[in-house]
């Protein structure tokens, strides 16, 4: 298979609990993003990484594929490799369970970064417009290199200026959770061990750029909403029933 996006979930989220079986309109946030990427890239083969046998359930009786895998996997990623050594993808497309305003640009920046061939895989940022997202510890940051590669990836407020950051202008970037991964990437990551920033910051990409992974990071403007506490479910809803959430 030469493309797949396989979604990795689970429920032990700890700063919203259960949060993808969350109800939004009466539909379970991950019913929201697994419609989402079905709409928004129907040519793309979609499967689910699970680690819970409850979200299979929802899933597979929604008609979407899954792969239950071992619920103390350390990391999304590591629950991807898993699930494509059945699928066998070339090039691996990471959509959070939790983003159901994801966009096909998105998706696609991201599998073209993985063709051009010059990275171990690709990420998303967007400018930080707001002081309250670039303060936010659930909103992580990214540093990148003159050639738009990841420096380094937090959830403090980075970078630093001492003269005080202009927020908007794009030095400020927030980053956002979709990831893509060549085949040969995702085989070596669940080799290795957790790395200590991974575990400091719990950013499952620090233990690539600890081992020396180049992780190209495509720029976009705006981004969806990703649901990481119930404030974020109530925005959702408040969207959807505005009309706003496209």
């Amino acid at each position: 298979m030469e493309s797949a996006i396989i979604v990795p979930a689970r429920l032990a989220s700890q700063r919203f609990p259960r949060k993808l079986l969350h109800l939004v309109q009466g539909k379970p946030i991950i019913l929201w993003t697994a419609d989402r990427i079905k709409k928004v890239t129907p040519d793309i083969p979609l499967y689910f990484a699970v680690g819970d046998e409850e979200l299979e359930t929802v899933l597979t009786k929604a008609g979407y594929n899954c792969i239950l895998t071992d619920p103390n996997l350390p990391s999304g990623t590591d629950r991807i490799a898993v699930a494509n050594k059945e699928i066998g993808a070339r090039h691996v497309i990471n959509v959070q369970a939790d983003e159901p305003l994801v966009k096909a640009k998105e998706i696609r920046i991201l599998h073209q970064l993985l063709k051009l061939g010059d990275c171990d895989l690709a990420t998303l940022s967007t400018p930080i417009k707001l002081a309250d997202d670039f303060n936010n510890r659930n909103r992580v940051k990214v540093v990148c290199d003159v050639n738009g590669n990841a420096l380094y990836f937090s959830r403090a407020p980075i970078p630093f200026s001492r003269d005080g950051l202009e927020l908007g202008g794009g030095m400020a970037q927030l980053h956002l959770g979709l990831y893509g991964y060549t085949e040969e990437f995702l085989e070596t990551f669940s080799a290795l061990a957790e790395g200590f920033l991974e575990r400091v910051e719990k950013l499952e990409q620090l233990r690539a750029l600890e081992n020396g992974y180049r992780i190209a990071v495509g720029e976009v403007s705006g981004g969806g909403i990703g649901i990481d506490t119930e404030a974020d479910a109530i925005r959702f809803n408040d969207m959807i029933q505005s009309g706003t959430a496209h």
